[in-house]
C-alpha cells in the first residue's frame, strides 16, 4: 500500500488489509505500506488516522513511516496505490516491465483516494472508500 508520506492512506490501507486478510484466512500475505516521500520517514500515522481506525476495531498506532524502494519489487506481488502520482513515483522505480505489472490503483478504474491530510472531515469516507477497496481485492482472492 503506498500513499505520499505513509502517514494517512496507506497505514490506513495496510491495516484494513492486515484485518481483512485475517477475517478471510489470508494467513500467509505479507502486507505492508510505504509512502512514495521521505518526510515521515519513522513517524507513527497521522492522528485522525488513527482515530478513524480505532473507531472501526483496527489498530494502527504501532505502525512507522518508511518510504518505498525499488527493492520492494521483490519483497511484493502487488503494490497498490492511492493516487496517479503515487502511481507515477512507482512506476519511475520500476526496472523493468514484471515490476510495472505488479503496480495497481487502490480503486477501480484508476479513481485515486483522496488525500484527507488537509480536511478533518475526510478520514471516514477515506476510510470507508479504502476499506471497500481492500474487501473486494480480498473476496476475488477467495
Amino acid at each position: 500500500m503506498v500513499c505520499l508520506g505513509n502517514i494517512c492512506r496507506s497505514p490506513l490501507a495496510e491495516g484494513i488489509m492486515r484485518h481483512l486478510a485475517t477475517e478471510y484466512h489470508h494467513h500467509d500475505w505479507h502486507i505492508d505500506s510505504a509512502g512514495t516521500g521521505n518526510w515521515h520517514v519513522g513517524d507513527a500515522p497521522d492522528r485522525r488516522s488513527i482515530k478513524i481506525a480505532r473507531s472501526y476495531g483496527i489498530d494502527i498506532s504501532g505502525h512507522r513511516g518508511q518510504q518505498f524502494n525499488s527493492s520492494d519489487f521483490d519483497r511484493f506481488d502487488r503494490i497498490y496505490v492511492m493516487d496517479s502520482s503515487n502511481y507515477s513515483n512507482v512506476i519511475h522505480q520500476a526496472r523493468h516491465e514484471a515490476d510495472r505489472q505488479k503496480v495497481h490503483f487502490l480503486l477501480e478504474n484508476k479513481q485515486e483516494v483522496p488525500d484527507p491530510y488537509f480536511d478533518d472531515t475526510m478520514f471516514a469516507p477515506v476510510y470507508r472508500l479504502i476499506y471497500e477497496a481492500c474487501e473486494r481485492i480480498v473476496k476475488n482472492e477467495q
